[in-house]
């Protein structure tokens, strides 16, 4: 009895202490890499969780373009936010630059995620210090994605646009990493402005060994740099200069410089908790310390990654770790008779979805503005993408993302491949101005909504859907990527219409489960909460 009323003292303290503010950093993603000799089949990987309250919910094939010369390209703010299929309409216009003569397909997620050339990009922003804000310029990082899937067909030419694009025409955002793959080779690309009144941008990139795993969690992760070794770094001409300009850095401190100290900072627990948890589910036997304040860069795995062990991964909620939230979320264990048996049990209604103005209740050891953990999968989460790219095999074919809605932990992964032509209307569909059953997005986020409400007992009703549709696209992808080799051998365009079938298929069938799940959650639990 002393746990129960433990609690209700914490909830009665909670009504005259509401010093916990809402932290201020809602968009938040987890993005993991995997070089091709890391990977189990040879794939290059970069992922992306899209974090976020606010980006649309719609996503499309935006086809390659060739343009005359003197073609201008308009440059926007928020693009992300776009309540329709290609309305720029009512997001702010901050000017104009050159269009390039040809722009390669894209899949145009809030953030575009893979081009034509398998080129492939993830994001996690980090923020930086304020005093790196620039009022100079036109680019976003919204934009700089855009531009770099637009333009490049490989990660370095992507790298190389976004330091171009900058240069000229000012980046105007905060601290971002960009995860960025091709078939080859995987990198790291920071980013931020160089401070008001400056226009351009200050940045650093770092390639991920072959046989390595890396992370980015909201923090930069970019430390030392060594530009003799240009296959594993790249960085802007004033990367340590301007840091030294702004008080940044001391050249005369005799101490090395660090990208991540003299432009962010490695002080947020619930980033560094995320970094370790990666690197602890694919190399456990390091033993990391989960309180450490800087991990390597990149790791060797134990085993070869999947894209089945990253789904594993972003479905983490810390559970059965010291930092599980749910772990003071006890009742009294009843016999078949709701007769006490003398134990405390795991509530069914714990869930590690909490809102947080109901994380007081639960804090532990740190995360976000000290209100508990921030674990992997979040509940605002507007989808996840695990992205394969790989040069074996025709480029319509190579580039693969694993497609996921809303929150990663109860998520199905639907195949998409570059080759397909369009997507379902209910794709095109965005779920933000309210409940839509002709959006799949709602669909997905209203089984993850149902589902955390008691999360002990539904967890397992969704997790029979997603597990199967798992097993059957994943034991399914060489039987259809041999068919479409053949296929595309002989006749490309009848391999796209293959493709394509075959994506919608899976999306079109995921979307329907999950709103007959949905359906059958509200039914099974309704007066039994």
């Amino acid at each position: 009895m002393r746990k129960i009323l433990l609690i209700v003292f914490l909830m009665c303290a909670v009504a005259f202490d509401f010093s916990f503010a809402v932290r201020s950093e809602e968009d938040a993603c987890t993005t993991i890499t995997v070089g091709k000799l890391a990977s189990a089949d040879g794939s290059v990987i970069t992922t992306h969780t899209c974090d976020s309250r606010k980006d649309r919910t719609w996503i499309d094939v935006v086809p390659a373009r060739k343009y005359k010369p003197g073609t201008m390209r308009k440059v926007y703010l928020n693009t992300h936010i776009t309540v329709s299929v290609y309305d720029l309409s009512k997001q702010e216009l901050k000017g104009e630059i050159p269009q390039a003569g040809e722009t390669y397909k894209y899949f145009n997620t809030a953030l575009p995620c893979l081009n034509e050339h398998q080129v492939a990009v993830g994001e996690s922003t980090f923020g930086g210090k304020d005093i790196m804000r620039s009022d100079q310029g036109i680019i976003d990082y919204y934009e700089v994605n855009r531009l770099m899937l637009e333009r490049a067909k490989t990660a370095r030419e992507a790298i190389k646009v976004a330091d171009e694009v900058t240069k000229k025409y000012g980046y105007i955002d905060g601290g971002e990493c960009f995860t960025i793959a091709d078939p080859n080779e995987v990198w790291h690309l920071e980013i931020l402005g160089p401070g008001k009144g400056k226009k351009g941008a200050v940045w650093a990139a770092q390639r991920v060994p072959d046989g390595h795993v890396s992370v980015n969690a909201n923090a930069s992760r970019i430390r030392e740099i060594d530009l003799s070794k240009p296959d594993y770094f790249m960085a802007s001409e004033n990367y340590k200069s301007r840091a030294i300009e702004l008080g940044l850095y001391d050249p005369n401190s005799g101490k090395p410089f660090e990208f991540c100290y003299a432009y962010a900072s490695r002080k947020s627990l619930a980033s560094r908790r995320r970094e370790w948890r990666v690197f602890n589910l694919i190399a456990p036997k390091m033993d990391l310390d989960p309180n450490g304040e800087n991990f390597p860069f990149s790791i060797e795995p134990e085993e070869k990654v999947t894209p089945q062990k990253i789904m594993e991964i972003y479905r983490d909620t810390y559970e059965d770790t010291p930092f599980d939230m749910t772990k003071f979320m006890v009742v009294p264990e009843m016999d078949d008779h709701y007769n006490f048996t003398g134990k405390y049990v795991k509530s069914p209604y714990a869930n590690p979805f909490m809102h947080y103005d109901m994380m007081p209740l639960f804090k532990i050891n740190g995360g976000w503005n000290h209100m508990g953990e921030r674990c992997i999968a979040r509940y605002y989460c507007t989808y996840a993408t695990i992205i394969q790219v790989r040069g074996w095999l025709p480029n319509e074919i190579g580039g693969l993302v694993w497609f996921g809605w809303d929150n990663p932990s109860m998520t199905a992964y639907a195949p998409l491949y570059i080759g397909i032509e369009t997507f379902p209307e209910s794709y095109k569909i965005c779920g933000r101005p309210g409940f839509n059953r002709d959006c799949a997005w709602w669909a997905f986020n209203r089984v993850a909504d149902l589902s955390a409400q008691k999360w002990g007992d539904m967890r397992h009703d969704v997790k029979e859907v997603w597990k199967k549709f798992e097993e059957e696209t994943l034991s399914k992808q060489k039987e259809i990527e041999e068919k479409a080799l053949v296929l595309y051998k002989k006749n490309p365009k009848k391999a796209r219409k293959l493709l394509t079938q075959y994506s919608n298929d899976w999306m079109n069938k995921m979307t329907a489960a999950y709103w007959k799940l949905g359906d059958d959650l509200w039914s099974k639990y309704t007066g039994k909460f």
